[in-house]
């Protein structure tokens, strides 16, 4: 019997030799592996600037400060995705602000945005769940008529086109997450990419405890060479150069990876469409937007999901759930009020998705046999 997780990191021999390299030299942190990782990453995407943490979440966080959440403003985002999404906004005092789901994209529902935002509201975040890039051009506008921010989510979404252009630059500011299941990994880590050089500049105090050792930002006269200052309450959110030295690496190779998480997709398609009572994701309608398939979300209308999801298991295929919807995680029912009913697209999405494998080293003979053994439960 196979075993197959959902997702697993690809790692290489060129990948260790790049780490190895940096751990034999004279920076381990705070050096130019830093710098370069990120003029990596701007550059793959079209931005003008990129911004290195050590977590998505982390990255999250501080655009959040960037934008400058404050208690009482509210944020805006799907149900469907990790709680990091309206976490980061609660870290500052903010509040979390749902919109339900799109059956048609898994994204939050664009038509709803709208009657949503209250006068409190300051950000909108959209995430391109599972790798599929919103339409994120109504959303732009319908923030600029208000005076909103823009914060993507694109953790899914790392070499997605969106109407021809990479996912990155057009929103404020968006994050990628390099977690071991992405599409890149740093083994934990996240980038903020934006054109904005005040958010690039708020970012970067952030990240080192609010502090700054740039002569041209003091706001008093330096002391000497040793000067620094802490001119914001920031945070430890700093990576590593050994961290940076492997995210230079697999983004390298992300072509190879997004080619092959497609072709597994195109596998499934052809292997899963005919099988009555399984939904599966849906395809980019526009010609010049691609799908980064970092998941590959299934829904099973007729069979019971537990169901399913133990068969998988005891026939070697781990899948995962993605996601449980925010809203009805405790702390937020506690804190918020919020109730099943709230989002009733987004709850039913979840109690019938599972994550089948998606992964670049996945094999033909193991993609087939997640096929097979799915049409077996199914037919």
């Amino acid at each position: 019997m196979m075993n197959i997780p959902y997702a697993r990191q690809w790692i290489e021999e060129e990948d260790i030799e790049r780490v190895a390299k940096v751990l034999r030299g004279d920076w381990l942190t705070q050096g130019p592996a830093v710098d370069a990782f990120e003029q990596a990453v701007a550059s793959y995407v079209n931005a003008k600037y990129c911004v290195a943490f050590n977590s998505g979440t982390a990255a999250l966080h501080a655009a959040m400060y960037a934008t400058g959440v404050q208690p009482g403003d509210e944020v805006l985002t799907t149900p469907i995705t990790f709680v990091a999404t309206s976490n980061s906004a609660l870290y500052l005092g903010g509040k979390p602000l749902f919109v339900d789901i799109d059956p048609k994209t898994y994204c939050l529902d664009i038509t709803k945005i709208e009657r949503a935002i209250t006068p409190a509201t300051k950000v909108i975040a959209p995430v391109d769940y599972a790798g599929y890039p919103i339409d994120i051009d109504p959303i732009l506008k319908m923030a600029r008529e208000k005076g909103l921010v823009v914060i993507e989510d694109a953790a899914h979404a790392l070499g997605a086109d969106r109407n021809g252009e990479k996912v990155g630059p057009q929103a404020d500011m968006t994050m990628f997450s390099f977690h071991p299941v992405k599409h890149i990994t740093t083994g934990e880590g996240g980038v903020i990419v934006t054109n904005d050089e005040t958010y690039y500049e708020r970012m970067r105090l952030f990240r080192t405890h609010g502090i700054t050792k740039e002569p041209a930002a003091f706001l008093h006269e330096a002391e000497g060479p040793w000067y620094y200052e802490m001119q914001a309450l920031g945070f430890n959110y700093r990576i590593t150069d050994f961290q940076c030295a492997l995210g230079s690496s697999q983004l390298e190779k992300l072509p190879r990876s997004l080619a092959r998480r497609r072709q597994i997709a195109e596998k499934y398609y052809a292997g899963l469409k005919d099988v009555e009572g399984v939904l599966l994701p849906p395809i980019p309608e526009n010609p010049h937007t691609t799908h980064a398939y970092h998941l590959f979300p299934v829904q099973f209308m007729r069979k019971d999901r537990k169901e399913v999801f133990l068969s998988l298991k005891e026939k070697g295929i781990f899948g995962q759930v993605h996601y449980i919807p925010a809203h009805l995680q405790p702390y937020y029912r506690e804190s918020y009020g919020f109730k099943p009913g709230d989002y009733p697209r987004s709850e039913a999405f979840y109690q019938r998705e599972i994550s089948i494998p998606m992964f670049p080293k996945m094999t033909d003979e193991e993609v087939d046999y997640v096929i097979s053994t799915i049409r077996e439960i199914c037919l």
